[in-house]
Parts: C-alpha cells; sequence; structure tokens
C-alpha cells in the first residue's frame, strides 16, 4: 500500500514539473524551465516596438498586422501552440486580463509557433477556448527574435506603451497568472 502510493505521488510530481512548459526541444540539462526571467538572450538586442516596425504576423482572418499598428498600447505578445497544455491553461486568464484591461488600452495578441499542422487547428482551438482577443501566426523574423534563445512555450512577453520590454514569462503556472496581472497592472498605470 505505502509502495502504490509513493509511485502515484512520484508520478503526480513528475507530470507537475513536466506540465508548466512545453518544448519541442529536448533538454540538454537537468534543470526546472525558469517561471519568469529577464529578457531574452538573443542574438539580436531587444529592439523598441518602432525599431522593428516591419516585423508582424498574419491574424487568422488573414490580415497583416505589425508591431507599429501597437504603438500607443500595452503589447502582451503570447507565443503559444494548440497541443500544449500550459498554453491552455494560460488562456483564461489572458482573456480575463484582455477583458479587465482592454479599455485601459492593453492588447493580448496569440501567436501560433506551433507548426504547419498546428496552423490548420487554430479556429477550432479558439472557439473550444473561447478566446476573444486576436491570434496570429508570426514572422519567422519575429519568432527568431523573440525565441532565439528558449523555444519553450508559452512564452508571455509585455511591452509598455512606447514599446519597451517590462518582462518575458516562460512557461505558466498559477503564480505565473498572478505576477502577469501584476505587471500588467503596473505597466497601465505608468506613464511614459
Amino acid at each position: 500500500m505505502a509502495r502504490t502510493q509513493l509511485l502515484v505521488l512520484a508520478a503526480v510530481a513528475i507530470f507537475s514539473i513536466s506540465s508548466s512548459a512545453c518544448t519541442s526541444e529536448k533538454p540538454t540539462d537537468k534543470e526546472t524551465t525558469p517561471v519568469l526571467s529577464g529578457p531574452p538572450g538573443t542574438t539580436f538586442p531587444m529592439p523598441p516596438l518602432e525599431a522593428r516596425a516591419e516585423l508582424g504576423w498574419v491574424l487568422n482572418d488573414g490580415k497583416r498586422a505589425t508591431l507599429a499598428d501597437y504603438r500607443g498600447k500595452v503589447l502582451v505578445l503570447d507565443f503559444y501552440a494548440t497541443w500544449c497544455a500550459p498554453c491552455r491553461q494560460s488562456i483564461p486568464r489572458l482573456g480575463a486580463l484582455g477583458q479587465s484591461y482592454g479599455l485601459r488600452g492593453v492588447q493580448i495578441v496569440g501567436l501560433n509557433v506551433g507548426g504547419p499542422d498546428d496552423r490548420i487547428k487554430v479556429a477550432d482551438f479558439a472557439k473550444e477556448l473561447n478566446i476573444q482577443y486576436p491570434l496570429g501566426f508570426p514572422d519567422k523574423a519575429l519568432t527568431d527574435l523573440f525565441l532565439s534563445d528558449n523555444q519553450t512555450i508559452p512564452q508571455t512577453f509585455v511591452f509598455t506603451r512606447d514599446g519597451r520590454l517590462v518582462k518575458r514569462f516562460i512557461g505558466y503556472e498559477e503564480a505565473t497568472g498572478t505576477e502577469l496581472e501584476k505587471v500588467i497592472g503596473e505597466t497601465v498605470n505608468t506613464r511614459q
């Protein structure tokens, strides 16, 4: 009986650790994925939005959007895939934040990085999870810039109204949602 309980506890612990982030790459070390981190250590410097105005994505409806389109708004970019369990867990919180802060100038955009086979699933995914914010497919240059040092998803980036990166979140668990809400609230209330 005690051995069965120990095995169940071990299985639950392993599932909990592995379900806080998704990655398509095999881990190269035994460290857990950080929940929060600073700006990405990419090969490119993280630009203000106007410096890379051409970077963008194609929205689910086929229209093109760029980083520059969101100047003057607090922009929250969420990189996700439909098959990623932590991504699915983060979406209700992102939706609630969009509802709470939308009138105060916050725009959340979900960017699918699940690959070509995942693109065809996005419309059904949006219906299933009742996603009300825009969804799109990022340009390769945008993905290279934001995810070059770590492809773990979900990854969420919060930018000020003038395009400065405030915080990067890697993975998702309940504490991440709480911190994300705090960062968005502080960013909305900051006057540039």
